[in-house]
């Protein structure tokens, strides 16, 4: 089992970013897929949340209307599209797939900083 993120990377404020996370090694389809991100000194937090059909999203309030999770079940890949960045988004974002076994990605860096 594999979850590779990529797409991470130093962006001013208010710029645009789009994570990427490729998965393989199990039914992709069949998983609710998050993204979670982790600032330094702080507790991983729930970032966006989508079932396995794509029909059902979830947001942390902190980024409601500026990111949106999104997934293509033929490329096994989910994706986090983020708008209007903040400095407080400054974090390590992770993807983690969740059924009966729960598997998380190593992890990509955001920096959001002038």
């Amino acid at each position: 089992v594999q979850l590779v993120e990529s797409g991470g990377g130093l962006v001013q404020p208010g710029g645009s970013l789009r994570l990427s996370c490729a998965a393989s090694g199990f039914i992709f389809n069949s998983y609710v897929m998050s993204w979670y991100r982790q600032a330094a000194g702080k507790e991983r937090e729930l970032v966006a949340q989508i079932t396995g059909d794509g029909q059902l999203t979830n947001y942390a309030d902190s980024v409601k209307g500026r990111f949106t999770i999104s997934r293509d079940n033929v490329k096994d890949t989910v994706y986090l599209q983020m708008n209007s960045l903040k400095p407080e988004d400054t974090a390590v974002y992770f993807c983690r797939a969740d059924r009966i076994l729960r598997y998380w990605g190593q992890g990509t860096q955001v920096t959001v900083s002038s």
